[in-house]
């Protein structure tokens, strides 16, 4: 695929809020590397319409509770307001490369979780961030995102084989 027909579909971030009166909003990062916007010079927002426009970024600076942005096409706070909730897009190409053995959100939603004896466990439809570990959901299981867990991913396969940890709490002895 050309890189101009690349699709702008790599989450980095969400507009939380307008800033101000000149149009800057607040983002709060999806991803792990906040620093990058203000390398960026252009991002396609999709818009709570469902709208996707590109944005020129002018500015970006790290705060407390976010990045704040400004864009070339957003000049006043009405601009700014109508960006509330948008997603900020950037084309996968524009990942910024992580370790070998790491995976983006993105690769690992949609793999089938199976565990080293073969049960299915379904599809990871969500990504749970938490503070200690990411956690992948599907229909029948949350698999922590640990290396003793996920044994294995094959982008290539579609899958993901996993070694669950036993269930906590009392046994079937303890329960009769």
């Amino acid at each position: 695929m050309a890189k101009e027909e690349e699709s702008w579909s790599l989450v980095i971030g969400r507009v939380t809020a307008p800033f101000g009166t000149k149009g800057a909003v607040r983002v709060r990062p999806e991803t792990d590397f906040p620093e990058r916007f203000g390398e960026l010079e252009r991002v396609c927002l999709e818009l709570p319409t469902g709208e996707e426009r590109l944005f020129h970024l002018q500015e970006a600076r790290s705060t407390p509770k976010g990045i704040l942005v400004t864009f070339a096409e957003c000049t006043n706070r009405d601009q700014a307001a109508a960006l509330k909730g948008a997603w900020v897009k950037v084309r996968p190409s524009m990942a910024v490369p992580i370790p070998e053995g790491s995976y983006w959100i993105h690769q690992i939603i949609g793999l089938q979780a199976v565990t080293v004896d073969g049960q299915d466990l379904g599809e990871v439809t969500e990504v749970v961030r938490t503070g200690a570990n990411d956690v992948y959901v599907t229909e029948s299981a949350m698999i922590p995102a640990l290396r003793e867990v996920v044994r294995e991913i094959d982008l290539g396969k579609g899958r993901m084989v996993v070694s669950l940890p036993e269930e906590d709490g009392p046994s079937q002895e303890d329960r009769e």
